[in-house]
């Protein structure tokens, strides 16, 4: 048995082992470095858990530096903070993605965490007592392994019939751009949940085309302001209410504040916002704009894709439309199938079966964080998941 340290000073016990594998760290290696890796590192390491991250991408914050410059947070900045670390003096109350970013970057300073870039996780394999990561730099092994990879790893688009030979543009909303881009355009956005209404927020002040809604399901829609609060400061309190008691609040806001969208074509959501985040990991929908240019008739609400031809998108109901521009806010995939797959820890989706404390026990060592929609929003969640993981396997360790 050897001891090494890591960037924050705490030794580490490296177990020699016979078979030719890797030293086993006795500690955890977390994978991935957003808002979730972060937040369990710094949770792991304050417990006197040795640590290291591994991320793939070369810098902090990548999936924020590639995201659209219009994005801002659907939460507050009071709420979307990291330990020790919280947005400067002055930040706006739903903060701009360089904020993110530069909130990413100091917390990793602050805290010295130990992060190591550039590192592909290729494949885990449990070996009964710890777990071998295979990566690009080589395999390295561990007692524990926190997965932090982000449920909007990949972005992901219908395979719809006729999409190759549409002669408009088709993209993902993660590549929505500038919304002066959209000037003069006609656009259809696909899908009616939290992606496709930030982009139709962006939209409904820019100056476009007609634009089209194409909704299979309503959301559960919210404002981001009730006049001058912001309506996510309370998502603590609705995050401590059953399910059921917090799907009527939230349907009773949206009522009172929006009136009934029906009657301009929207579908009713298919059960309520709390049970949603629970059942199939649909985010709860933020207005900001789109709500008015919906009743302004700006943006058209339509069924749902069915097919699309050379110069047209025919929906469900047989209609045709010729946007320039579609935009497929249609949701993301966790991409962990290469990495897990295997385990048996994934449903149909590919989302793990486990997140947070919860863990399989034929699997020992073997966490998630960050894989599904929270009420508090991902900052929040990932501290609550990231201290309660490090306390498990602290527990473990006496």
């Amino acid at each position: 048995m050897t001891t090494t340290k890591t960037k924050m000073g705490i030794e580490a016990e490296i177990s020699s082992d016979w078979t030719g594998e890797p030293a086993i760290l006795e500690g955890a290696i977390v994978i991935g470095a957003g808002a979730a890796g972060l937040a369990a590192a710094y949770a792991l390491i304050e417990a006197g858990i040795a640590t290291e991250i591994l991320e793939r991408e070369g810098r902090l914050a990548e999936p924020w530096h590639r995201r659209h410059e219009n994005l801002h947070l659907n939460t507050h900045r009071d709420l979307s903070t990291l330990p020790g670390v919280s947005f400067p003096k002055g930040t706006p109350a739903f903060p701009h993605r360089s904020a993110v970013i530069r909130l990413f970057n100091d917390f990793a300073q602050t805290h010295r965490l130990p992060i190591a870039f550039g590192v592909i996780v290729e494949d885990i394999a449990f070996r009964g007592d710890h777990w071998l990561v295979k990566t690009s730099m080589g395999p390295r092994a561990a007692r524990h392994v926190v997965i932090a990879t982000g449920r909007d790893r990949q972005p992901f688009i219908p395979a719809w019939k006729g999409m190759k030979d549409f002669s408009g543009k088709i993209i993902h909303s993660a590549h929505f751009g500038r919304a002066g881009n959209y000037a003069g355009k006609k656009v259809l956005v696909v899908g009616a949940g939290n992606s496709g209404f930030d982009a139709l927020n962006h939209l409904s002040g820019a100056e476009t085309g007609q634009m089209w809604l194409a909704a299979r399901n309503g959301p559960s829609l919210l404002p981001k302001r009730i006049g001058k609060v912001a309506v996510h400061r309370f998502s603590p309190v609705m995050a401590s209410l059953p399910a059921r008691l917090a799907d009527a609040v939230m349907a009773a806001t949206q009522r009172l504040v929006f009136g009934d969208l029906k009657k301009f074509g929207l579908p009713p959501a298919p059960s309520g916002g709390a049970s949603r985040l629970g059942s199939d990991y649909t985010a709860i929908a933020a207005d900001d704009g789109a709500v008015d240019a919906i009743k302004a008739g700006r943006i058209i609400v339509v069924p749902q894709v069915k097919e699309f031809r050379h110069d047209s998108v025919v929906l469900e109901n047989g209609q045709a439309i010729a946007p320039d521009i579609v935009i497929a806010a249609t949701g993301y995939r966790t991409g962990l199938e290469t990495m897990v797959g295997r385990l048996g820890v994934l449903d149909a989706k590919g989302v793990p079966l486990f997140n947070g404390a919860a863990g399989d026990p034929k699997l020992p060592g073997l966490w998630f964080t960050g894989m599904r929609p929270s009420i508090r929003g991902c900052f929040a969640n990932a501290r609550i998941q990231g201290a309660a993981i490090a306390r498990r396997i602290a527990g473990r360790k006496r």
